[in-house]
């Protein structure tokens, strides 16, 4: 057996000069700017009290937001950038991020929420500007048009008493916050912090939180695109599809696709249902082992909104699935998609793939956790309400350089491979002829990708005015 080459020796000083670390983040930072994200906060936190001389209120709060996109998880992890003065500039210290944070009222956070539509409108307009339109989102091995908002909630444990945290339905104790995500991009629009006992399909709270998704899409391509809800069957509640048929009448072009309970007369139906057609899986290909079939008119939907057709689909259950007593009895697994996209527009095997690619929400909401609010730092409910809001500003500042200035695998790729292979990078710092440079290892292997990246931020078009 070959022998294991042991690692070369090595001496370890502490007189490194100029050498800095996390310096990939820096293209963040200045995304920032270029996207006029730091301005807009400027704006919005200006009436906030400062110091003569103090930190910029607005740039505290993109700071935070940069320490959360790159993986911080408390207010301390500032000192990674405070601590690098020459890479980030002056950042505030603990106690006046805290402060800022303590002055963040319901207000307050709803103006960060306006800035960050206002820079979300220019993001898009340099993306269109450098690379044509935005990604459209793929079910099944097709493109489905236009927009993808998946909505989903979450269980955020806590492990300390903080004001509305509380028991959950999944018998732990912390927050159940309600997000919404653009799955063409990865861009979180939307989120609200939730007590940990708040019902999953609260009409008022999805209501809330679509139109703040909303919101965040610039008019221009809200009004004009389609766009397609997605929820589990937590957003089937007739108050939340009747806000949703509301919209089409204020010329919104919007469908949803939510997972439906099984009830009695579902299941009679099931039960009664023909015309059962192969399904298909991810890459478009006939899964074995699954049918869907359609079961519109089969029994009495009075609450529905008029136009809505139902869905099922089974399949063997696989290892470790949740089953109900109804699938125990048959042998399948059965899921029920509720949707009003009209007949004509795809097949129903492509219809109900689509909604199963809802899924993916559950990846974007896990990276979030790593991106601001697996963690939430007071015990302050408004502090925690305004830190949500930093968490998804992070996000939106990692789906921003991966649409407008990434190729390839890192381009979709998650935080956490970001991170390690472009975002933590150590680099050395030099001025020459009043010039700073960074200097990355030539030999680190994603160096042409962080440089290449650079150069495309430098390219971008700037907002005016």
């Amino acid at each position: 057996m070959k022998a294991t080459a042991t690692r070369p020796k090595i001496t370890v000083t502490g007189d490194g000069r100029g050498v800095v670390g996390h310096a990939g983040t820096r293209l963040l930072a200045d995304l920032a700017d270029a996207t006029g994200l730091t301005s807009a906060f400027s704006q919005a936190l200006a009436g906030l009290r400062q110091r003569q001389g103090g930190h910029d209120p607005g740039r505290i709060a993109v700071d935070l937001a940069l320490m959360l996109a790159d993986g911080g998880q408390a207010i301390a992890d500032l000192a990674v950038l405070r601590n690098q003065q020459a890479l980030f500039g002056p950042v505030a210290s603990d106690p006046t991020a805290w402060r800022l944070l303590s002055q963040l009222d319901a207000t307050m956070v709803a103006e960060l929420r306006a800035a960050r539509a206002h820079a979300r409108e220019i993001a898009w307009a340099q993306h269109a500007e450098t690379r044509g339109d935005l990604p459209q989102t793929v079910a099944a091995g097709q493109q489905v048009n236009g927009l993808v908002l998946d909505i989903d909630a979450t269980i955020v444990i806590c492990h300390s008493e903080k004001e509305s945290a509380t028991r959950t339905w999944k018998k732990t104790f912390g927050f159940h916050p309600l997000l919404c995500f653009l799955d063409n991009t990865g861009e979180a629009l939307a989120g609200l912090l939730r007590e940990g006992r708040a019902g999953s399909n609260t009409a008022t709270d999805h209501i809330t939180v679509l139109d703040q998704a909303l919101a965040q899409i610039p008019d221009a391509v809200r009004h004009g695109t389609p766009i397609l809800l997605r929820s589990d069957s937590a957003g089937s509640s007739h108050g939340f599809l009747a806000h949703i048929r509301s919209l089409r009448e204020r010329h919104l072009d919007i469908r949803f696709s939510i997972g439906a309970a099984i009830t009695e007369p579902v299941r009679e139906a099931i039960r009664a249902a023909t015309g059962w057609v192969p399904a298909i899986d991810t890459d478009g290909d006939l899964r074995d082992h699954a049918e869907v079939c359609e079961i519109t008119g089969s029994f009495d939907a009075t609450g529905w909104p008029e136009g809505t057709r139902f869905l099922v689909r089974w399949e063997r259950p696989h290892p470790g699935a949740q089953l109900s007593l109804f699938d125990t009895i048959e042998g399948w697994r059965h899921q029920v998609v509720a949707t009003d996209t009209p007949a004509g527009n795809g097949s129903i095997q492509h219809l109900e793939a689509r909604h199963r690619a809802h899924a993916r929400v559950e990846d974007r909401i896990r990276c979030g956790k790593t991106t601001g609010f697996g963690r939430f730092p007071s015990r302050v409910f408004a502090i925690n309400q305004a830190w949500l809001q930093l968490a998804l500003t992070g996000i939106d500042l990692l789906a921003w350089t991966q649409t407008l200035l990434l190729d390839g695998d890192l381009a979709t790729t998650e935080p956490k491979k970001l991170r390690y292979r472009l975002l933590h990078v150590a680099a050395r710092i030099t001025r020459t002829a009043r010039r700073t440079r960074l200097a990355i290892a030539a030999n680190w292997p994603w160096t042409d990708a962080l440089t290449s990246a650079f150069s495309r931020l430098a390219a971008l078009p700037r907002p005016t005015g």
